[in-house]
């Protein structure tokens, strides 16, 4: 039996651990972690660093005491619950759930939330240990909390440095050195970019990010976490304000939606915003989203849209393709409008998107060349042409159909890289 220990948020070890320990004979867990638990002199200890090297040492330590009949007393020190986002994962992928008995302790992210007086039913956990931080920021940039547990490379100065280049207003909580009995743990509130500027110990446990004005939720949740995504999408026009029926039309935004599969942790481009609806409806499914449009009086409905719907989204006042070099690199970009531009726009949004690109036009005439744009840049290029009449009223209590104007929708989908020999599928 492998007894794994969830320690190091406040709470010393209780005597079942003590009993545990003093009839273990390998002891598995970090310098500190070991360094406190007091190890009996017969028990051999094992340094947690990369993962697969203590694997391998708690095999064989289990083969020989199997092989010679004696108890094999294995002992596992883990910070908080190790249950989440912790060893136990691991563990249990090598040598089954039945052969483990967890004791976990206090998740980092409740004591955290617990020294800040807020609930965390309603926050989003991201690790980033050992991870792209990427997918980090692009929830903080979406959700008004959000608990990154942090690694080194990524930690609260680049993830603060990422968020203080959005503009979007947030708090940064980092929280050091939880529960330690020597009076090291700091809980300290900054902006994004005085985390950025300050140099971190190793002690970190996780940054807290907030949206300080949506910080406690407004109802009681029966779903942690997100919760549940919009009831509806593709929104009718009269949700936005826009200039001169200068929208999307929802049936196109429907089609435009499932093909750019937007979720959370993505980034998503909207390029010739105007509303901005195609941004708004990513960021209600919740993709962090960045809307690009060139009139000023675009920027402002943008950002009046995004307030009307309870979400962020980060707008760029300037005219792709120049502005799209300064922006961070998305994994989906949806493109409107026409111009003798678009071509260009669609080639520099594809050599940037890590996964999928989708354009809405008129203009029979730019469609070979849309369909080019796509296929230089790798992506397999697909499309339809979308002609749908609504139900309108007439007189006498009728209805008639109304033709709306036929729109193309191009996309492209970056192909899948192959497994590589030896990869688990």
């Amino acid at each position: 039996m492998i007894t794994v220990f969830g320690t190091g948020t406040g709470a010393p070890l209780g005597p079942d651990a003590r009993a545990a320990l003093d009839a273990a004979g390998l002891v598995v867990g970090g310098r500190r972690h070991l360094d406190a638990a007091g190890l009996p002199d017969g028990a051999a200890r094992v340094v947690l660093g990369p993962l697969a090297p203590a694997l391998d040492a708690v095999a064989e330590y289990l083969a020989k005491a199997a092989a010679d009949g004696a108890e094999a007393g294995v002992v596992v020190l883990a910070s908080g619950d190790p249950g989440f986002f912790g060893i136990v994962r691991a563990l249990a992928e090598r040598f089954g759930a039945d052969a483990l008995d967890v004791r976990p302790g206090a998740p980092s992210v409740a004591v955290a939330f617990a020294r800040l007086g807020l609930p965390w039913d309603d926050a989003v956990v991201v690790s980033a240990h050992g991870r792209d931080l990427r997918t980090a920021v692009n929830v903080c940039r979406a959700h008004p909390k959000t608990a990154v547990l942090t690694g080194p490379g990524a930690g609260p100065a680049e993830l603060g440095a990422a968020l203080a280049r959005t503009g979007i207003a947030r708090t940064l909580v980092v929280a050091s050195a939880l529960g330690d009995a020597d009076g090291g743990e700091s809980v300290e509130r900054l902006s994004p970019g005085e985390a950025a500027a300050r140099d971190w110990p190793a002690a970190v446990s996780v940054v807290v990010c907030l949206d300080a004005s949506r910080a406690l939720a407004p109802a009681q949740r029966t779903v942690a976490g997100r919760g549940a995504g919009p009831a509806q999408w593709a929104l009718p026009e009269a949700a936005f304000e826009h200039r001169d029926s200068m929208i999307t039309k929802f049936e196109v935004r429907a089609l435009a939606l499932a093909r750019l599969g937007p979720r959370l942790g993505d980034l998503v481009w909207d390029i010739g915003a105007g509303s901005g609806s195609m941004a708004v409806e990513c960021a209600r499914l919740g993709a962090a989203a960045i809307a690009v449009e060139k009139t000023c009086d675009g920027v402002e409905r943008i950002r009046a849209n995004a307030a009307a719907h309870g979400v962020d989204v980060q707008t760029v006042h300037g005219a792709a393709p120049t502005v799209l070099s300064q922006l961070p690199e998305p994994d989906a970009v949806f493109v409107g409008g026409g111009g003798r531009e678009l071509p260009a726009i669609v080639g520099a949004c594809a050599r940037r998107a890590r996964r999928t690109v989708v354009v809405a036009l008129a203009a029979l005439d730019r469609v070979p060349a849309v369909r080019a744009a796509l296929a230089s840049a790798g992506f397999e290029p697909e499309g339809v042409l979308l002609q749908s009449s609504r139900l309108a009223p007439l007189p006498g209590d009728v209805t008639r159909l109304a033709a709306a104007n036929p729109v193309f929708l191009l996309w492209g989908h970056r192909p899948a890289e192959p497994a590589s020999e030896g990869a688990v599928q």
